[in-house]
């Protein structure tokens, strides 16, 4: 016996004739040898000697098994990445790698790899990279008043930014920001990363996110109590530049057209135009409106009657409501728009720059506003632990046509 034989090696041998128990087994199972037989007999197996001097000094190492080799795809199943692997001649982490946003990867590998993934038909399995990675790569999005022209910009800006970073939105759309509660049940169920939320949260559920573990970032408002990491649009210093160029040209006659009760964005515009109106003594005539193109009908309807027609100058917390009163203005009362009213929003939509409007309003930076909050939700979704931050942002005033403004109050205090 060689002397390379180890004692574990020496336990599965016969005792009496060295030769490996397993091969003596094996050989009694096809017949080759009874079962009382052992190499140590010679003589009452003679005529199994063809049988001995088939074993080999080899026969006393036990070698370990070849690993079966993976048969071939059939036409009929789902190529993998296994697959794409042997086919490009790379390991299955470089085609990992390959699909996966941000990794580190040749433009030779990548290449070699997409055109064998593209020859298979294969294509990355989200929710089997979700178990591995522990994460859904879905972030949800709750936004209100999907009416609001503003909100599907915003919408697309946040689908754009997070589809860079290989991230899916699930669009929680809410009839009222009060439906939140009723939503948030259907958010946990989907394991998303974080959240964006466009809409206004009690302290109980910023609470709830917390305990789920999903990061969250308010999209154009602040938090109720507790910090929250958020986004937000500067309401008061927009109102600002538009009230006090109003009360320059001389306006007398105020009023305003609010969005939905339960709105953060509006209860923040009007807080702000009534704050700089008094800041000059003056006073408003307030009707609610539904950030909708009929409420701005509706509203400088109400308006209209309740200042005996001597409305000079109108403030509405959006630019779609701005729009269905001058609409209102022109074809109802037959009122030149500016010339005896003036109106104002705030948003900055597209349809706001149209030739038949040119409304004077505040744009927010959208793209700004976006950026910072995808920015911010991914820098939590990765730590957990950094602290809350809020981000404001300054709007831009567009000068327009739809209100008149003196030459002065170009760069107001």
């Amino acid at each position: 016996m060689p002397a390379s034989i180890c004692r574990r090696e020496l336990r599965s041998t016969c005792a009496k004739c060295g030769t490996p128990k397993a091969s003596l087994r094996s050989a009694k199972a096809r017949g080759r040898l009874p079962n009382w037989a052992c190499r140590a007999s010679p003589k009452k197996l003679v005529k199994y000697r063809k049988t001995w001097q088939s074993f080999s000094m080899s026969n006393f190492v036990v070698k370990p098994a070849k690993a079966a080799a993976r048969p071939a795809q059939s036409p009929s199943t789902t190529p993998t990445s296994y697959d794409v692997a042997q086919k490009a001649g790379v390991s299955q982490s470089a085609v990992s790698r390959c699909f996966r946003p941000g990794s580190s990867i040749s433009p030779k590998t990548r290449s070699r790899v997409i055109a064998a993934a593209n020859e298979l038909g294969y294509f990355p399995n989200a929710m089997a990279s979700g178990l591995i990675t522990k994460r859904s790569n879905l972030v949800a999005v709750l936004i209100s008043n999907l009416t609001n022209l503003y909100y599907p910009e915003v919408l697309a800006e946040i689908t754009r930014r997070l589809s860079d970073r290989g991230i899916r939105v699930l669009l929680f759309a809410l009839q009222a920001e009060s439906d939140v509660d009723a939503m948030l049940d259907q958010v946990w169920r989907y394991r998303v990363d974080g959240a964006i939320v466009a809409a206004r949260l009690s302290p109980a559920q910023l609470l709830d996110f917390t305990r789920h573990r999903v990061p969250v970032v308010l999209y154009n408002r602040f938090g109720e109590g507790a910090p929250v990491p958020s986004v937000c649009c500067d309401s008061m210093g927009g109102e600002r530049q538009l009230v006090e160029r109003l009360i320059a040209a001389g306006h007398e006659v105020f009023g305003i057209i609010s969005g939905p009760d339960d709105s953060y964005v509006s209860q923040e515009r009007v807080r702000g135009a009534e704050h700089w109106l008094r800041e000059s003594g003056r006073e408003a005539v307030l009707v609610k409106g539904a950030f909708d193109y009929e409420s701005g009908d509706a509203g400088l309807r109400a308006l209209m009657e309740m200042t005996d027609r001597k409305l000079d100058a109108l403030i509405c917390a959006n630019d779609l409501m701005a729009i269905g009163a001058i609409d209102c203005a022109r074809t109802h009362f037959g009122i030149a728009v500016p010339q005896d009213l003036s109106v104002v929003g705030f948003d900055g939509v597209a349809p706001a720059e149209w030739a038949s409007y040119r409304l004077s309003t505040v744009r927010q930076p959208v793209r700004r506003m976006t950026e910072a909050a995808v920015s911010m939700l991914i820098e939590r979704i990765n730590d957990p632990d950094l602290p809350p931050e809020v981000r404001t942002f300054a709007g831009a005033f567009i000068e327009g046509t739809s209100a008149r403004f003196d030459a002065r109050a170009d760069s107001p205090a």
